[in-house]
């Protein structure tokens, strides 16, 4: 019968005009965040202090996709794992002590089976310790804004001084989305964790939406019995990302129920527009000792707006240095693009260049300098 109810949801959209009706009446607190803006589009209690269980690994894995691209980690390095590490209770991938596994797997162990041990492992890896790599994790929370929460371990096991909110919470999966890579893992229904000995772990998505809700592909869950059935979840459809989180549900069952019905009412009622395209271009900034004196400018992301909320908007560019110095690479951050309501700034989009520039070489400069000398002739 549980399985009927579910599939009516999912061919039935409901379509909620204003947000008079609670649609999560089982959940104590919850969310709905539209991406690309962070837009709240519903809430429910969504600053009250709780227990987050499992869904704690969103910043392990935020921290954890930080080391990568900065190349503290690469996804073939071989982890050690600890005896503390392969101790850990609740959900793991029963790793040996005193073996090494490649961080890859230990990634998408994290995200598709919720592994406490592999998430030690990779705290170990990454900070040395779990007490160092919390503090990290507490660093990351409050440069997001995330207010209301301070983590007590990487796993989410109870611990009385371990909370966040449901808004903190899709704060932090709204940073961890913006590594694409991660959606690799989240969206993995089932698979093998291989082992360095040569056996292989069954593991199967503890976010069985995944395989039945069109369009979602991410992110956590999480229970204990202190913290109740947690999920942050997203979904993509039409260009448009929405982000759900609920706390302290009863049942697994009215868990998922309730994030398609924020799922939803936001993709029935709102849709995302694009106000600049990331490739368009902005003008460019001169380059100080590069191989060429001059480089485009784009944003880093598309600049985007819910149709019909907050029209009248204005856009000014902030560029941090002018010029700027060689070497520069696409994804380094040169300035902002603000959007401003009634002279307000509501949001910033990060400047970046349209090509990488080496710096120059003494020939470079020279050739430079002699091309002046000859115009100016």
């Amino acid at each position: 019968m549980k399985k009927i109810f579910l599939i009516i949801l999912l061919l039935f959209p409901i379509s909620v005009l204003g947000v008079e009706k609670d649609l999560i009446p089982n959940a104590p607190s919850g969310i709905l965040m539209e991406y690309s803006t962070g837009k709240i589009l519903y809430e429910k209690n969504a600053y009250e202090k709780m227990a987050p269980a499992s869904m704690t690994k969103i910043m392990t894995m935020l921290l954890i996709m930080e080391a990568l691209e900065d190349g503290k980690i690469n996804l073939n390095d071989m982890i050690y794992v600890s005896s503390n590490a392969s101790s850990m209770g609740g959900s793991q991938v029963y790793l040996e002590p005193n073996t090494k596994i490649k961080a890859e797997e230990l990634l998408k162990s994290i995200a598709v089976a919720s592994a406490n041990d592999s998430a030690v492992a990779m705290a170990e890896a990454i900070a040395g310790t779990t007490d160092a790599f919390v503090s990290k994790m507490n660093e990351k929370a409050k440069s997001l804004g995330c207010l209301n929460t301070n983590f007590a371990n990487v796993h989410g096991l109870d611990d009385s001084n371990h909370y966040t909110t449901a808004y903190d919470m899709a704060l932090m999966a709204k940073e961890l989305l913006k590594y694409d890579d991660i959606l690799k893992y989240s969206s993995i229904y089932e698979a093998y964790l291989q082992k360095p000995d040569g056996s292989s772990t069954w593991m199967v998505n503890t976010n069985k939406l995944i395989k039945y809700y069109n369009g979602l592909d991410g992110l956590k869950t999480g229970y204990t019995s202190s913290a109740g059935y947690c999920l942050t979840s997203t979904a993509k459809r039409n260009d448009m990302r929405l982000i759900t989180v609920l706390m302290k549900e009863p049942t697994s069952q009215i868990r998922n129920s309730e994030t398609i019905d924020l799922l939803n009412y936001g993709f029935s009622n709102y849709k995302i527009k694009t106000i600049l395209k990331k490739d368009h271009n902005l003008g460019f900034i001169e380059v100080l000792n590069g191989k060429k004196d001059q480089v485009n400018l784009k944003l880093l992301e598309d600049a985007t707006n819910l149709e019909g909320i907050n029209d009248n908007l204005e856009y000014t560019y902030n560029i941090k240095v002018s010029p700027i110095k060689a070497p520069v690479k696409v994804g380094d951050k040169v300035g902002f693009l603000e959007v401003k309501l009634n002279n307000q700034n509501i949001r910033k989009y990060p400047i970046t260049v349209s090509e990488n520039i080496p710096q120059a070489n003494l020939w470079d400069l020279y050739k430079r300098n002699m091309l002046k000398v000859l115009i100016g002739n």
